[in-house]
């Protein structure tokens, strides 16, 4: 029997070391590929051979687009052509960019970053993630978890708010990525040749050198996410008066609101609160507010917490969301302007699309209260209406027509209080301070607590409802809790259980707790 033949361990092949692998995560823009273009013009000026390819996220719905960058210097006459990887793997990546801080926290999770030899670069800035737009309470993720994470994970991290820095320098996040790639030293190629990269793309070029040049400069600074330091500010200069203008008459209207708002403890909600619901209506629905909110903050012990919730949530129910509210929103020229200047579009047109879907009952609840109530008595007629206008629509505002059509909605505020919504608002905001002026003299406490649960309703259509519901079912547990002294907690715990999640599971969870441990003594 012949032996077997002895075999010979293969050598790793040199090459393979040679070959820089890059990542980047970006949602949409961001400027993923532009970075992307930059980075593969820079190498290929140096001599390197590269390839850039790119999988498709949908925005932070399924996560962000991926782009993969691989790249290696040629070799002498005759050698082999490297192979690249059209994907990164685990464990496999030298650097990697993140244009966002969470996007740097998945690209952790995913093992992108390891610290034997990745060199992560990210923004510190939030782009929030739709489920944490969703969550009815605060739904923001930490920062700070992913911060720690990325110092242990990361063979070095270079991170401040490139998103902030470039917006300063007139740029898009982008040429900050860029430069704060440039001053890592991760990649052997001059600072001209990132620089050339830019101008050869011939699209903002002075803006983007400029982003490109202060994150450079922060990338190589000991600390980046220390600002450098600023030249003391100039003496100040008289500000421009914030107070309103209009009518001598109305002026000193608002004037005479705002001395008794002044004079309520907790003022500083207090004209926070009236300034709201003035803006909302009228100087008549200020008046309103006031005299609803008197009698609560009058009452306050001190310690501002009465007072101040007071003032908050009176103002938040006052200020309903309906289609007016939306409507005027949409058109004011401070939108318009906002819009204008963070599209960089200076003086060229912009084009604007509204996306509006009302339900029936939100249009019947515009009509005045005799006539919406007497189509809400006849079901199948508000159905009618209902198949008819709960219809997606969008309706484009640079265009005559579509800013005309909003512009006339916003204008039916003259005519809110008499409509139904606004009776129904009114008759929910009385029986709300109602039961917290008749609890606040018996437990204080809890008479907060009811306060706070105002903030379960906001939005309009199906969240406004949600929300409405979602509060009724707090209110529903008072009686098995009015009689204990940790009722204030009990109702704190249900309020905080509801802004967990939107369909109400955890809420469900906690009133089932309540009725069956929180009953009264004996």
């Amino acid at each position: 029997m012949n032996a077997a033949p002895k075999l010979t361990p293969k050598q790793p092949d040199n090459q393979l070391k040679s070959i820089i692998k890059l990542a980047i995560l970006a949602v949409g823009g961001q400027g993923g590929g532009v970075l992307t273009s930059w980075i593969e013009a820079a190498a290929r000026s140096q001599g390197y051979i590269t390839q850039a390819t790119s999988v498709a996220g949908v925005a932070q719905r399924t996560g962000a687009t991926i782009y993969y960058i691989e790249m290696a210097p040629q070799g002498g006459e005759g050698a082999a052509m490297p192979v690249f990887s059209l994907a990164p793997s685990g464990g496999d990546v030298d650097i990697m960019i993140a244009a966002e801080m969470m996007e740097a926290g998945r690209a952790i999770l995913r093992g992108f970053v390891t610290p034997d030899r990745t060199t992560l670069i990210a923004s510190s800035h939030r782009t929030l993630a739709l489920s944490e737009k969703m969550t009815p309470g605060d739904g923001i993720a930490s920062s700070d978890e992913v911060r720690a994470a990325a110092e242990i994970a990361a063979d070095q991290l270079i991170l401040f708010d490139m998103d902030k820095l470039a917006a300063d320098n007139g740029s898009v996040i982008s040429s900050a990525l860029f430069g704060a790639l440039a001053g890592s030293g991760t990649l052997p190629f001059p600072r001209v040749a990132f620089e050339e990269a830019i101008q050869a793309s011939g699209k903002g070029v002075a803006a983007s050198l400029r982003a490109f040049g202060a994150a450079y400069a922060r990338a190589q600074s000991p600390n980046p996410e220390a600002p450098p330091a600023e030249a003391p500010p100039a003496p100040m200069q008289a500000s421009r008066d914030p107070s309103p203008r209009g009518p001598a008459r109305l002026l000193s209207q608002w004037q005479a609101l705002e001395a008794e708002a002044r004079a309520l403890p907790g003022a500083e909600m207090a004209l926070l609160g009236l300034r709201r619901v003035v803006e909302f209506q009228d100087l008549a629905y200020g008046r309103d507010y006031l005299a609803h909110l008197r009698p609560l903050a009058q009452q306050d012990r001190g310690d501002g917490k009465l007072a101040e919730a007071a003032a908050k949530h009176i103002a938040n129910a006052m200020c309903y969301d309906d289609i007016i509210r939306v409507a005027d929103l949409k058109t004011r020229k401070s939108r318009f302007d906002r819009i204008q200047t963070e599209m960089k579009a200076d003086d060229k047109p912009v084009q604007l699309t509204e996306f509006f879907h009302p339900r029936g009952e939100e249009i019947i609840s515009l009509l005045p209260v005799a006539l919406g109530t007497w189509i809400e008595a006849r079901p199948r007629f508000a159905a009618w209406i209902d198949r008819r206008v709960n219809k997606g629509r969008r309706i484009r505002t640079h265009r005559l027509r579509g800013f005309v059509l909003l512009y006339v909605i916003a204008g039916l505020r003259r005519t809110r209080r008499y409509s139904l919504r606004h009776q129904v608002e009114q008759a929910h905001l009385l029986n709300w301070l109602n039961l917290c002026n008749e609890t606040l003299p018996k437990n204080y406490d809890l008479a907060v607590e009811l306060l706070l649960c105002r903030r379960l309703i906001k939005g309009y259509s199906d969240t406004h409802v949600r929300g409405l519901s979602k509060f009724a079912r707090i209110l529903d547990t008072l009686p098995a809790l009015i009689e204990r002294d940790d009722a204030a907690q009990w109702i704190a715990r249900l309020r905080e259980a509801a802004l967990q999640d939107s369909t109400g599971n955890a809420l469900d969870g906690a009133i089932q707790t309540v009725l069956s441990f929180a009953k009264p003594p004996g």
